[in-house]
């Protein structure tokens, strides 16, 4: 099982993957050249990405960010020296994680990353129809064939984590090792309780998405007028009505008070939190990168932790 201390043989260099959604989406092929090339050159080496990335945007299909970040890859020589981690399933739609599906699908992301294999292979969504005989039978299977060197789950429930573990057990498959929830300082509820318990008590390490909230957490918003219709507007609303606001006045308090910016205050936060392996987080500028890069250098004292703590539960009530 995976080792959580951040050791994971599926994780490398500093402790943060860096979000792979917006190559395709918000910025384009060259920006994400540079962004890409300022994680590498600050000794960033995993990269989170989805056959699905970015098929929201009109004109797309899926799979634009996989082949941005095998295209840059092949063209600085460093797939040796990257961690991709890359999903099937993405809406759990009945019937996606079907073995011949999941072959399917790992055959295109690998070829839209110009790489013979994956370093971390996730189940998007769980598909809750499925036999999960079958699913992990099938990711045993991709492992064993070296055609993915870690497993991992994404959005699974405490009891379908649990349910899929003992079912690969069983079978003497290779289990999900990593889980990818969504979890940062607002959105605590998916990961805190019986699924944190479930990846302490198995050792699976956690790599948490929005872990800045969709850009909530970064302190450039003062209102809903200053997202109104941007392309993360919905996941802004959702983050404002659970208390969004309280939070980062908290974090902003605590950021002025460590001279830092508020991203990296709230990185930092969850680097500290039980079973976090490394966060997720997106850049849309080398500038941003920067400011990621400097997150994973920053410790908050325990006082602080309490307060954004205590300003996350006042705003959620």
């Amino acid at each position: 099982m995976a080792d959580i201390s951040g050791d994971h043989p599926a994780l490398a260099g500093i402790p943060l993957v860096l979000g792979g959604n917006v190559f395709g989406w918000t910025i384009g092929r060259d920006t994400s050249f540079a962004v890409l090339d300022a994680f590498y050159e600050a000794g960033g080496r995993m990269i989170d990405t989805a056959e699905g990335y970015s098929n929201w945007v009109p004109g797309n299909k899926g799979g634009e960010s996989e082949a941005i970040i095998g295209e840059w890859m092949e063209s600085r020589g460093v797939r040796e020296d990257m961690r991709i981690g890359t999903k099937t399933g993405q809406g759990g739609a009945p019937g996606a994680l079907d073995p011949a599906k999941v072959r399917q699908a790992l055959e295109g992301s690998l070829e839209r990353l110009r790489t013979d294999y994956v370093d971390l292979y996730y189940a998007h969504r769980d598909d809750g129809t499925t036999p999960l005989e079958e699913v992990a039978g099938v990711y045993g299977e991709i492992f064993r064939a070296g055609k993915a060197r870690e497993l991992g789950a994404s959005n699974y429930s405490a009891a379908r984590l649990a349910e899929v573990l003992a079912t690969a057990d069983r079978l003497g498959a290779r289990p999900f090792s990593v889980l990818q929830p969504l979890y940062n300082l607002v959105e605590r509820k998916e990961y805190e309780g019986p699924l944190q318990d479930a990846c302490l008590s198995h050792g699976i390490a956690v790599l948490p998405y929005y872990g800045l909230a969709a850009g909530f957490l970064t302190g450039k918003y003062n209102s809903a007028a200053d997202w109104a219709g941007s392309s993360r507007a919905f996941s802004l609303d959702e983050t404002a009505a659970h208390g969004g606001w309280s939070v980062l006045a908290a974090l902003r308090e605590i950021a002025g008070e460590l001279g830092t910016a508020p991203a990296q205050a709230a990185l930092a936060w969850l680097r500290a939190r039980p079973g976090i392996a490394a966060p997720i987080a997106s850049a849309t500028t080398p500038e941003q990168v920067t400011t990621l890069i400097e997150a994973t250098h920053l410790n908050l004292a325990p006082a602080q932790i309490d307060r954004l703590d205590r300003a996350q539960h006042q705003g959620a009530a």
